[in-house]
């Protein structure tokens, strides 16, 4: 028996079968992993920002008191977080030439003159972003186009950013009335906003990018991302889907109830539930085409008992009960053959009505996405350099718990931001590399030549290869090495503040001691006198019991104080570092994120034009005679 398992498993087409349904259970795995790591992904932008608003609160209020005169008090502690309501509708459109730039305080001067004071508070935020929703004038090329105009008036930073990131409205008709070109401007009033300021404005962008995602989420079926009802069902459909596939009807497949996965036009039925019923049906054909091989061989096997009997001219009854037991296996070859037929019947239906549309929208949906991510991104990067304008005086305050704790939670959540992004780019790497090679072994089972694919096969197969072969090109060890930048300076940060308090606890411990010793001298004092002589007994001289006391007070007291200035120092390294490791690590965190996000934006766009363009030359030809 063992022999004879072994000799089916090697058969090609079960072997084929074999391996289509391993790459079918990865992918099962892929998209629970990939789904996952999204959840993470998003979750830790808003973390990030979250940890990086407490940081600069607990820091400012350091701070706040070596500040120059300002025109508002300290700050209040930071209110709940909530997302930033969205910009004011924008002004009337107008050409790009007829923008001018003028300062509310002062005009273009001939000679440089010192900045006025900054301007009473305004109730609004410290920045300003317009998107009129324009179109550029110059059309995109192979890459996005962007420049930047940096202008300083007085005490106002202007800084201008246009992305022109608009699909060509030629290959994907309508698209690009969901998503125009935006052009973004930012406008910094003073320049003597404090970190709490600019962090604020980090963070609301961190909270934007994190919305984001929100419709990828929902394409992936999250879990516990308000679709928990949904999740559950996919959860106990796909328990039954893999214990009973054989209790499905031919010709039919399962149905997900609930509407909330019925996304434009993917229909009631969710990726997860798609998926889940592919593996079923793969392992349900892998078990019935073993079944075919093994009729196929005892049949072999009969038929040359048959032929031997015919041959010897056995008697009658043994050679027609041979050639029953030839026919039953004959009729037993023909129903495994229908029931082969049958379920790849289901499986090209699932793959082609079901899988295709749900990828092409994943693919639209990474697109807008990263769309999204790289327009809030390219913000966050000129909003982190107006770290540099921060007026801040060097303080001698020293570090509190609070802070010395956001400290901690900050390098924790950019660790997780590290983490989740390596994780996301792995998970996605690995949803497409097991889609693809299912795709591989299920479309090339009996014909290696790709010319014999029908439209639909080649749609869903070039669609797959061009996804893999973009997601292979995204540079993402640029961004992580420009996340994993700011996890180390924020951790010489923690590293400086564990080594403020060791030095504030032998300080303290210093001026412990000094305080006992110096109590011990008031103690002798008061029994020998402040000055009290040595003693002599015969030829001995004892030594002035105050005296020795007074110089060993003398000691510690400069022990102590050595000790203090050592923690003032470093108290005055750990403010400094602060300010400096956030100015070094932040510009390269969202010059790296800024770059990622633009490529991968640029990628899932071409994979997903070309999908169109691929879905509208198909839709010629089958239109045409």
């Amino acid at each position: 028996m063992g022999c004879c398992h072994s000799k089916i498993e090697r058969e090609e087409t079960v072997s084929r079968c074999k391996a289509r349904k391993r790459y079918m259970k990865q992918f099962v795995q892929a998209r629970h992993a990939f789904s996952a790591a999204h959840v993470m992904y998003i979750r830790s932008l808003r973390a990030t920002g979250s940890a990086l608003f407490q940081f600069a609160n607990a820091e400012t209020t350091v701070l706040h008191h070596h500040l120059p005169s300002r025109p508002h008090p300290i700050l209040p502690p930071p209110p709940p977080r909530t997302p930033t309501p969205m910009p004011p509708p924008p002004p009337p459109p107008m050409s790009p030439s007829s923008y001018t730039w003028t300062s509310d305080t002062t005009s273009s001067p001939a000679l440089p003159q010192p900045p006025p004071p900054p301007p009473p508070p305004v109730a609004s935020s410290a920045w300003d972003f317009w998107d009129p929703f324009m179109p550029v004038v110059a059309s995109r090329l192979a890459t996005e186009e962007e420049w930047e105009a940096t202008t300083t008036t007085g005490s106002e930073v202007v800084v201008m950013a246009a992305a022109s990131v608009t699909a060509p409205p030629s290959v994907v008709s309508g698209f690009s009335k969901e998503t125009p070109s935006e052009l973004a401007m930012v406008v910094s009033r003073n320049s003597t906003k404090d970190l709490v300021e600019v962090i604020k404005e980090l963070d609301d962008y961190f909270l934007k990018a994190a919305d984001a995602g929100s419709h990828v989420s929902l394409l992936l079926e999250v879990p516990n991302s308000g679709f928990s009802d949904n999740s559950k069902a996919c959860k106990v459909h796909s328990y039954g889907w893999s214990l009973s596939p054989s209790l499905w009807a031919w010709g039919s497949s399962p149905k997900l109830n609930g509407g909330a996965f019925g996304v434009n036009g993917v229909g009631s039925v969710g990726h997860c539930s798609t998926v889940e019923r592919l593996y079923a049906w793969e392992k349900k054909l892998y078990q019935e085409v073993k079944n075919a091989k093994t009729i196929k061989m005892e049949h072999e096997k009969k038929l040359a008992l048959l032929r031997k009997v015919e041959m010897k001219r056995a008697d009658y009854v043994k050679t027609e009960k041979t050639k029953k037991g030839v026919e039953k296996l004959e009729s037993q070859m023909m129903v495994a053959s229908q029931a082969i037929d049958s379920t790849s019947a289901e499986i090209i239906k699932l793959r082609e009505v079901e899988l295709y549309p749900q990828l092409i929208e994943l693919v639209k949906g990474l697109m807008c996405m990263w769309r999204s991510m790289y327009e809030c991104h390219q913000v966050q990067k000129h909003i982190v350099q107006q770290l540099e304008y921060l007026n801040t005086i060097p303080s001698n305050n020293p570090t509190s718990e609070i802070h010395r704790q956001s400290t901690l939670q900050l390098e924790l959540e950019v660790k997780q931001w590290h983490q989740s992004f390596c994780n996301l780019f792995k998970a996605h790497r690995d949803y497409i590399q097991s889609l693809t090679g299912w795709l591989r072994f299920t479309l090339f089972q009996f014909s290696k030549n790709p010319l014999s694919r029908t439209p639909e096969e080649s749609k869903i197969y070039s669609l797959c290869e061009e996804w893999h072969l973009a997601v292979d090109r995204i540079p993402d060890k640029v961004a992580s090495e420009g996340i994993k930048s700011l996890l180390t300076v924020i951790h010489a940060i923690v590293v400086q503040q564990a080594e403020e308090q060791k030095q504030k606890k032998r300080s303290d411990s210093a001026f412990k001691e000094l305080e006992k010793k110096v109590v011990q001298l008031r103690s002798l004092e008061c029994k020998y006198g402040p000055y009290s002589m040595p003693e002599s007994y015969g030829s001995m001289r004892t030594k002035d019991p105050v005296t020795e006391k007074r110089a060993k007070v003398d000691a510690l007291r400069a022990k102590a104080e050595e000790e203090k200035s050592k923690y003032e120092k470093s108290v005055s390294v750990t403010r400094a570092m602060t300010l400096n490791n956030l100015q070094m690590g932040c510009p390269h965190v969202f010059q790296g994120i800024v770059g990622f996000s633009s490529v991968c934006m640029e990628v899932f766009e071409s994979v997903y034009n070309k999908a169109k363009a691929a879905e509208q030359e198909h839709d010629v030809k089958r239109i045409l005679p």
